[in-house]
């Protein structure tokens, strides 16, 4: 399977006006957002667990990454509240679920092999503080190394935000809202910008909250080399 595939073309999907996908486990449902491969893929979705719903234990080929986005995921390390974020590297494992039920940003399959750094940061007990030299914008970082930089950022009512994207760039909507190209991005749209695209956004009139990661994709994506999920 192919969705948004072609990685030197602007992506946007707004996820919130999706139908539910269910997936192969009972009670646990997704929004593709983009994704090469099929039930093992190279994947980013939303993916929402109903009450008391569990994935089956697996082992990461290929790395996991994700924010919780509503409710409090659980597996066997704790249970992770609204705002929680996790990258599983290669090799690591665990079974997933909710007895409350969540939803989650994840992203499958898209670690450098070699990464073992394990991270669960609770990005409600951070602060943001002003990028210098950028009007308006506060961030939060979440992770960075050589290949790619996460973060949270708050954008200020009615800013007007550029970024250039020399590695591309990708920006999920937590609350408020932003206008870019003429398509306004409400919470849980998708956007996703190539590399060496300059993004040109500006704010809605109560701000924005987004999670971005830029420089990921100087990296030409492919599909997992392996079955092992």
């Amino acid at each position: 399977m192919e969705l948004n595939a072609d990685f030197s073309k602007r992506a946007a999907v707004h996820a919130a006006r999706l139908e539910w996908t269910p997936s192969p486990i009972r009670g646990v449902d997704r929004r593709m957002l983009d994704r090469i491969g099929d039930e093992v893929a190279r994947a980013t979705s939303i993916v929402r667990y109903a009450p008391n719903s569990k994935f089956s234990a697996h082992t990461h080929g290929g790395g996991e990454e994700f924010l919780v986005l509503e409710g409090v995921f659980q597996d066997e390390h704790g249970d992770f509240p609204v705002g929680t974020y996790i990258r599983n590297p290669p090799t690591t494992h665990h079974t997933p679920g909710s007895e409350s039920g969540c939803t989650i940003f994840v992203k499958l399959w898209q670690f450098d092999p070699d990464d073992r750094h394990q991270m669960r940061i609770d990005t409600g007990s951070r602060s943001f503080a002003a990028v210098p030299g950028r009007p308006g914008v506060e961030a939060m970082p979440l992770h960075a190394d050589a290949l790619e930089d996460v973060r949270l950022e708050r954008w200020a009512p009615d800013a007007d935000v550029g970024l250039t994207l020399d590695g591309g760039g990708e920006f999920l909507v937590l609350e408020g809202a932003f206008t870019e190209s003429g398509e306004c991005f409400e919470q849980q749209s998708w956007l996703r910008l190539p590399v060496g695209a300059t993004l040109k956004a500006k704010a809605g009139r109560k701000g924005c909250k987004v999670w971005i990661k830029t420089g990921h994709l100087r990296v030409p994506p492919s599909a997992p080399a392996t079955a092992n999920h």
